[in-house]
């Protein structure tokens, strides 16, 4: 199984990479700073007390008036009933601890002393500035009036830190931090399987990673960038990774919508930083997913003046792609599944240069996708991969894993030490299916949706050419009270004119069938009909089955495309009169074999009723047919 992608160290990183260097860490850490802080701290108040001076102690007013009386008085400095001051010689203090020179006391308002007289009797200095410094020094007085500052200026910056903007990239950027991932635990082509022909695509960019000297000398240049499109699935984001890995550069992954923000330019600038920190490593790779979020065609009238979020970013990644940002040794790997809606600009040779198509995997490509999915799930002897890959026709790599671990909860469900071959064909029909509902059906309806489920399989039985009939169940799953399936023996991609209206006449089986037996139409069909009709509306507007509408394209591949303005009115009027000309002759012939084969479809329907499913050996058998040979 593939290694998951590593995780973010924050919820708000706007990429996770891999294979890059980390970043680098401030020594010693949080305990590093805390100490370091508590040195500052200590350093400046000593240099505050160096600064601000020796303050003298507080003495009683008495003692003041008894050195005053003495002449013992050198200066005083008097502010409101504060008095500081200097005396001329030493002097104990009154608690006999010590000596002073320099004091401050406080003058009582009662006192009616004579205090000016005897000051100028003793020839006391009265200065104009303190005589003594017991308040706060020059710096001390600064450091306090910008307080308020700095305190913003720290807010700012952990709210700035705790947003991921870099400290000279505005609180709109992000700083990327790199994960450091071991070499062992790299994605690498050995990881992804089923799709051999994209991998021998991708091996050009990775030699050119590897040995970019040898394509220089060539006067080659490396690809800008690859474009991966397919269904969602098929594995575009594992086969990014898996590049990285094998060429061993570093891998930084981002989903488009995460560069998209409600402030315009918060994309253009996460654009920026992301080529800033790829090239900082390169060579490396850039793997943007689902890019058709930002990159539609530009124009659309979606912005004022087209100047919105959306554009700027995808302008940004389209300067960024071009060169002028010297983005050498960096390639671009993108996925979408609508690579119809990319913007011109962005698909140019010398941006994303190459156009990878991954689709789902063939027959052995699954098998070779379940061994991988399997390689940490205990099987049983029982279990033949190659018959579930058969089984599993147009199932993606995301559809196998899920296969798989659905077998594996079932075995630990059943509190068995290994999944079986059981185990796996239980958890595919849970999957293509849906969940058996504990349903009780009143016996009317129970037999007519065995009728039902009957005409579904024996116009599958009696098409030629069609894919055989694998399970008939009338036990309700998911929002079906019966399912029939089939599916092919072995791949197609190309289908006859002959395969899709038996595929239109197995359809309406179940309905042909209601109304043979019990000549009424109920509800049940919902589903049918619109198989039926997408069917119908391909062949007629889209494939050119229809002599009448001819060898054109009248309806949309595109859901998102108005339907009404595809083509003219009188062509649509010719496609919907087609439409219902196929329909009707497919269910005329569905009624027409079923009534023929009418002791078959009463048998089917019995056997229904008495086992409730049917595999498709004991489908055949009682309908007295043969399993149609998978060589033919």
């Amino acid at each position: 199984m593939a290694n998951p992608a590593p995780p973010r160290e924050r919820t708000d990183q706007p990429w996770r990479s891999e294979g890059a260097p980390p970043p680098r860490k401030m020594p010693g850490g949080w305990p590093g700073l805390i100490l370091t802080a508590l040195v500052v701290y200590l350093a400046a108040n000593l240099l505050l007390s160096f600064l601000g001076g020796g303050g003298g102690p507080t003495i009683p007013y008495t003692e003041f008036s008894k050195q005053v009386t003495n002449g013992n008085v050198s200066k005083i400095y008097a502010r409101g009933d504060t008095i500081q001051g200097e005396l001329k010689r030493k002097a104990p203090l009154p608690d006999g601890k010590g000596d002073y020179t320099k004091f401050t006391t406080h003058r009582p308002a009662f006192a009616d002393d004579n205090l000016w007289s005897e000051l100028s009797r003793q020839n006391v200095t009265v200065t104009a500035e303190p005589v003594v410094t017991t308040g706060r020094g020059v710096l001390a007085n600064l450091l306090i009036s910008l307080a308020p500052t700095l305190v913003l200026v720290l807010l700012w910056l952990y709210i700035a830190r705790r947003m991921g903007a870099p400290l000279g990239g505005g609180v709109l950027g992000r700083k990327p931090k790199p994960v450091e991932v071991e070499p062992g635990k790299r994605t690498t082509f050995d990881d992804v399987a089923g799709i051999e022909d994209v991998k021998g695509e991708l091996h050009d960019i990775v030699d050119f990673l590897k040995n970019p000297q040898a394509y220089r000398r060539m006067g080659a240049r490396m690809p800008g960038g690859v474009l991966l499109s397919g269904p969602p699935g098929t594995g575009k984001t594992l086969l990014a990774r898996a590049v990285a890995g094998e060429a061993g550069v570093p891998f930084f992954s981002a989903s488009a919508s995460e560069f998209i923000e409600m402030i315009v330019g918060v994309g253009a600038s996460r654009v920026r930083e992301l080529f800033a920190e790829a090239r900082r490593v390169a060579p490396a790779i850039i793997f943007i997913d689902e890019i058709d979020t930002i990159g539609q065609v530009r124009g659309g009238g979606a912005g004022l003046g087209g100047h919105d979020e959306r554009e700027q970013t995808l302008n940004q990644i389209l300067t960024e792609m071009d060169g002028f940002s010297g983005s050498e040794g960096v390639v671009v790997l993108a996925a979408t599944n609508r690579a119809d809606v990319l913007d011109p600009a962005l698909t140019r040779p010398g941006r994303f240069d190459r156009v990878v198509q991954v689709s789902p995997p063939d027959r052995a490509g699954r098998e070779a996708i379940l061994k991988i999915h399997t390689r940490r799930v205990p099987l049983a002897e029982d279990v033949d991969l190659a018959q579930i890959a058969g089984a599993t026709p147009g199932m993606t790599g995301a559809d196998l894993a899920n296969l798989v671990n659905e077998a594996a909860l079932l075995a630990a469900k059943r509190k068995q030490s290994a999944v079986t071959q059981s185990d796996l064909f239980a958890a595919l029909e849970k999957v293509q299916l849906g969940a058996e509902r504990p349903l009780v059906m009143p016996e009317e309806d129970r037999r007519r949706t065995a009728y039902h489920e009957s005409g579904h399989a024996l116009l599958g039985m009696l098409q030629p050419g069609a894919d055989p009939v694998r399970k008939v169940s009338i036990v309700p799953r998911g929002r079906a009270l019966g399912v029939t399936l089939s599916t092919p023996d072995a791949d197609r991609y190309a289908y006859p004119e002959a395969y899709l209206r038996g595929r239109i006449v197995g359809a309406l089986g179940g309905m042909a069938a209601e109304h043979v037996v019990f000549d009424v139409i109920t509800t049940g069909s919902e589903s049918d009909l619109e198989q039926v009709t997408h069917l119908a509306r391909g062949m007629v507007g889209r494939w050119g089955m229809s002599e009448r509408v001819g060898r054109l394209t009248a309806i949309p591949n595109d859901p998102q495309q108005a339907y009404g303005l595809s083509a003219a009115p009188a062509t649509l009027d010719t496609v919907e009169h087609e439409m219902r000309r196929i329909v009707d002759e497919c269910y005329e012939s569905a009624c027409r074999q079923l009534r023929e084969n009418r002791d078959r479809l009463d048998a089917l329907a019995r056997a229904l009723l008495e086992r409730e499913t049917l595999d498709e050996s004991e489908a055949y058998r009682v309908a007295g047919l043969t399993i149609p040979d998978e060589s033919e």
